[in-house]
């Protein structure tokens, strides 16, 4: 799978990220901090990687900041992008199933790389949900991105 992966800062939780991706064997495209001479200012490389997403040229990303909140913010801005903060496995796997999102958005400060790897192995083994009313709840999110741009 090709993953955009940004990060504001170069923290050892961003760079297990991207080590972590390519151990599991998806293709990473860096972003921000984690790419030398780019702009590393979170709304500009969470940006960078969600749009990747949006365009095709990703299947997913993962954008990271101190919080995860601005990262989160300035991915869901770009249109066709859901874009969830997660901070633990539960809520990656809720993401994946019933928002069918396709960026995820995490905290430097709050990830351990324990729970980094849970997270991970939520977010991947999760399928998004067949269920009428989840996909209606998706497509209501598309007709919004579709009005808005």
């Amino acid at each position: 799978m090709r993953i955009s992966v940004s990060s504001d800062m170069d923290e050892p939780v961003a760079r297990l990220l991207v080590a972590e991706l390519r151990r599991r064997g998806h293709e990473v495209r860096e972003h921000g901090a984690l790419r030398p001479g780019a702009d590393a200012r979170w709304a500009v490389c969470s940006e960078a990687a969600a749009r990747e997403v949006a365009e095709g040229a990703a299947d997913q990303a993962v954008v990271c900041c101190w919080t995860g909140t601005g990262a989160s913010i300035a991915a869901n801005k770009v249109p066709g992008v859901r874009a969830a903060l997660c901070v633990d496995a539960g809520t990656a796997d809720g993401a994946r199933r019933w928002n069918d999102a396709n960026v995820l958005a995490l905290s430097l400060r709050l990830t351990s790389e324990p729970v980094l790897k849970e997270i991970l192995d939520a977010w991947f083994a999760a399928e998004p949900s067949q269920d009428p009313e989840d996909r209606q709840n998706v497509a209501r999110v598309g007709r919004l991105d579709a009005r808005n741009s």
